[in-house]
């Protein structure tokens, strides 16, 4: 068995996992990258996977016993966005959104969590979302996987706590990522749309995100830290200013 800790994270091709995956790297941690994409980080064990495939995540989790024989922390960062009004959504896009974001995390939980509970330590970090605390319009299937897997979080942490395994997530505001290009070539919305709304006035940086995961993962920082949904959004859920009075108060 490996001396070193080991961080399993997926989605870590691009945008928040990517740099999550650099942090904790810088931080001491061996990686188990699983991506359905090539990973190009040729210090970690990268794996080709879909996390919303059983047979794919249980082989990713053999694979991770093979090459290491531990597992300390898991970070569920892999999602997918999808922008459309309700009635215009399919089953077929329902179902996916929630397999990715939501069934993924399920299963990497139960197979990771399992070795986590064996050892009798460990942390979960899961990378939720502003709009898994509340209601963003057009993203009916989007929003219910991250309110879901908040509640897989806080489940988790209560089942799981009492045994020395840790669940919190993450829930970051709008991040300039791949995904917000993506999603803003769809003409769904532009970047003062989010800058306005936001108290502190701009995007969040994948870093942002990745050092409170940093923060989560780490029993000397957070070790009484369980069952959390850390914001990290810059002030975007604690606002409930009206458009004008936010932006006045920004500019006194």
């Amino acid at each position: 068995m490996s001396e070193q800790k080991v961080a399993v994270v997926t989605g870590a091709a691009q945008g928040i996992g990517r740099r999550v995956a650099q942090v904790l790297a810088a931080e001491g941690y061996a990686l188990a990258l699983l991506d359905r994409q090539p990973v190009p980080d040729g210090d970690a064990f990268s794996y080709a996977g879909d996390v919303s495939s059983q047979a794919d995540v249980t082989a990713f989790a053999a694979a991770v016993d093979d090459r290491f024989g531990r597992v300390d922390v898991l970070v569920n960062n892999a999602g997918i966005a999808f922008i459309t009004p309700l009635e215009e959504t399919t089953l077929e896009d329902w179902q996916r959104v929630l397999d990715v974001n939501l069934t993924g995390p399920f299963l990497l939980s139960r197979e990771f969590g399992r070795r986590m509970l064996a050892a009798g330590e460990g942390a979960i970090v899961n990378i939720a979302s502003v709009a898994g605390l509340r209601g963003v319009a057009d993203r009916a299937a989007y929003n219910t996987s991250k309110h879901g897997l908040i509640g897989l979080t806080r489940t988790l942490a209560a089942e799981w706590g009492g045994r020395g395994v840790r669940v919190n997530a993450v829930c970051p505001g709008w991040v300039k990522t791949e995904m917000d290009v993506e999603s803003q070539a769809s003409g769904a919305y532009g970047d003062a749309d989010i800058t306005n709304h936001v108290p502190m006035g701009r995007f969040a940086s994948p870093d942002d995100i990745a050092q409170a995961v940093a923060f989560l993962a780490d029993p000397r920082r957070s070790g009484f830290v369980n069952g959390a949904a850390l914001s990290v959004d810059g002030g975007w859920h604690a606002d409930g200013s009206w458009q004008s009075l936010r932006l006045d108060a920004r500019a006194r």
